[in-house]
């Protein structure tokens, strides 16, 4: 999984760092540590015309997820990790826009 340093985040938001922290915090997107350092995953994230926006769908799942009792740790190894019933993992599926089908899911192991 390729992740983003939260500084190049903000670069890539348009936003001040303090707003990417603030997007962790509301559960928006969600960080990691990797050498001492907090990451953000890349593909958290999808082009748009001035700037780059948070994967449609994302926040709802991470909340669903989060609601059901997960931690953000099996959160992102679930998002991340292939799923032999989807053509990959449901990551790939919400950057593809078929987030109805993610959160379904999410809403069925959370509950």
């Amino acid at each position: 999984m390729e992740t983003l340093p939260v500084a190049e985040v903000a670069t890539l938001l348009n936003q001040p760092v303090s707003r990417v922290h603030q997007l962790v915090r509301d559960g928006q997107i969600l960080s990691l540590r990797r050498d001492g350092e907090v990451v953000v995953p890349a593909a958290f994230f999808s082009p748009g015309e001035e700037r780059a926006e948070v994967v449609k769908g994302l926040p709802g799942t991470i909340t669903v997820l989060r609601d059901g009792g997960y931690s953000d740790e099996d959160i992102l190894r679930w998002l991340f990790s292939v799923d032999d019933s989807l053509p990959g993992s449901p990551m790939s599926f919400l950057t593809e826009g078929r987030h109805r089908e993610i959160k379904r899911r999410a809403q069925a192991m959370a509950f």
